[in-house]
């Protein structure tokens, strides 16, 4: 299973190449995906910004994709990581600890095009 990150979702709903192939290929291998609630509400953000057809869209899609738990030991996932990375010196935004924690807590890969996941220790990306 895959979780999926906001750069791809907003990839998605642009129609950029790339994105769109990837969703054909989950589509042909049968990959369930799923959202959680940081990226939600941050695709969210842009779609409400925008409104109207963009809004409905966007709606749609994150309304129909399965949503992660952010559960305590996922938010226990975050705390660790997020030390780890502190002590490394590496800087990652608190929506995005968020993302990744859940992410690994839910035993998933993150289909996503930002390389600041990359920096997380243990957790599985997938560029598109």
């Amino acid at each position: 299973m895959v979780s999926l990150d906001s750069s791809f979702l907003i990839d998605l709903l642009a129609a950029k190449p790339d994105a769109v192939d990837k969703a054909i290929e989950l589509d042909r291998e049968g990959e369930p995906r799923r959202i959680c609630a940081p990226v939600a509400s941050e695709v969210l953000v842009g779609a409400y910004f925008l409104g109207g057809s963009y809004f409905e869209r966007t709606r749609g899609l994150i309304d129909n994709l399965p949503l992660l738990p952010f559960d305590r030991a996922a938010y226990h996932e975050a705390g660790r990581l997020g030390a780890e990375l502190a002590r490394r010196g590496v800087r990652l935004g608190q929506a995005d600890l968020f993302v990744a924690a859940i992410t690994m807590r839910n035993g998933e890969r993150l289909v996503s095009r930002d390389d600041a996941f990359r920096r997380v220790p243990g957790l599985a990306v997938e560029s598109y």
